[in-house]
């Protein structure tokens, strides 16, 4: 389905869960002739894929439509790298990105996500999204890089164009991509001289900011060069608050789809964690993660050649049987609840801790400071092309307070 279906379509999130639901059924690995992928869907084979770099590289290089400001925003991109430059990225990283750094931060988000709401406290009916959803991860995110949060705006535009997917249909084909890539090749080559112009700033003036550690992070006397920082830094300013955001308004919606849950959690607040992953589960911000075949195998009954585009579906490996009791049933106090949004493996999602973090707090907040949250009218909800990202673009909401 189009953005354009979904903005029209009052339960547009349904639609998509029940899609999965469909293509659950048809696996657990078969080929899309239009897109021409393989289409990877139960928990085990989604697993295996995920956890066997060797086997299936994240390196799609060869594959996809190539664009020069892409390759340049590549270099530093470890999310498509395999072994062992994917290690020593993500360990020149992890130096500078540490779960004591995530910690620290907590104050400082409640604190933002407090002043977002007092922006908000005489309005009894606002836009989640622009309100709290979107400003709140990218304003942490740029503060943490040591970046000007006031550019916020810029950001939020930045994101906006690169995954909008509005040159994008539900099932884009290489000739779909190229062309997109083409279209949003502007943005991201002033994203990437925004970013440069930064690190050479922090260079000259070093502080206590996340970009000032990437530039002095080694491992066996190897630093990063400023162009692998550019990919790294750009990755995480803009994909790494657009997964919060979609987070924040996925648990909104489908709260508001599932009456008395929101009631539930501030009756047990503590239960908000459970509530975050079961919301993770059943609405995976990026239901896709692509991979390439390194020789030909077999999968799931399926021969598959090598160079093959792999695409593991998380949406539906969410939703397997064999994994989770009652998968097509949303239940905010699933536990365990071992899905796969995050991802698994060498490529474990990097900014899951913040953006869990940040989810808690927020939602903490709004529960506190609203005694109901309601979503008045889908005909105002404006959805995400799926095909790039499952999230909401701006949802209108009403609010009563205690």
């Amino acid at each position: 389905m189009t953005s354009d279906q979904l903005t029209q379509d009052s339960s547009g999130f349904d639609t998509l869960t029940d899609a999965w639901r469909s293509l659950y059924d048809s696996g657990p690995v078969r080929y899309d002739d239009g897109q021409g992928v393989w289409q990877v869907l139960d928990y085990q084979g989604v697993s295996s894929v995920l956890s066997d770099p060797a086997t299936y590289s994240s390196d799609l290089s060869s594959l996809t439509p190539t664009q020069q400001d892409f390759e340049a925003f590549r270099q530093g991109n470890f999310v498509g790298m395999d072994p062992p430059e994917h290690r020593k990225l993500r360990t020149l990283v992890s130096q500078a990105f540490t779960p004591r750094v995530v910690h620290g931060l907590e104050p400082r988000i409640e604190a933002v996500c407090a002043h977002l709401l007092d922006d908000v406290a005489d309005r009894d009916r606002f836009d989640l999204v622009d309100a709290l959803a979107y400003p709140l991860p990218i304003i942490v995110i740029a503060e943490l890089l040591g970046i000007p949060a006031t550019d916020h705006r810029l950001f939020q535009e930045w994101a906006g164009i690169l995954f909008g997917g509005d040159q994008l249909g539900e099932a884009p084909d290489m000739a779909d991509l190229e062309r997109a890539l083409e279209a949003i090749a502007p943005t991201v080559r002033e994203m990437n001289g925004y970013v440069l112009d930064h690190i050479r700033h922090r260079r000259a003036h070093p502080g206590d900011d996340l970009t000032s550690r990437l530039l002095t992070a080694q491992v066996d006397g190897v630093r990063l060069a400023d162009q692998e920082i550019v990919g790294f830094v750009a990755l995480l300013l803009v994909a790494g608050h657009i997964t919060t955001t979609a987070l924040l308004g996925n648990a909104l919606v489908t709260f508001d789809r599932h009456p008395g849950t929101l009631t539930a959690l501030r009756e047990a607040p503590e239960r908000v964690p459970e509530a975050i992953e079961e919301v993770l589960r059943w609405l995976p911000p990026f239901p896709e993660l692509g991979r390439r075949t390194t020789r030909p195998l077999v999968l799931g009954g399926q021969e598959i050649p090598v160079d093959s585009l792999v695409m593991a579906h998380l949406g539906t490996a969410n939703r397997d049987p064999a994994r989770f009791a009652e998968p097509n049933v949303f239940d905010a106090t699933r536990s365990p609840n071992p899905h796969l949004t995050f991802g698994h493996g060498i490529h474990f999602c990097f900014g899951a801790p913040l953006a869990r973090l940040e989810a808690r707090i927020a939602l903490n907040l709004l529960l506190e400071r609203f005694r109901t949250l309601d979503v008045p009218s889908y005909e105002d909800v404006v959805h995400q092309n799926p095909a790039v990202i499952v999230g909401v673009r701006h949802l209108p909401v009403e609010v009563t307070r205690p």
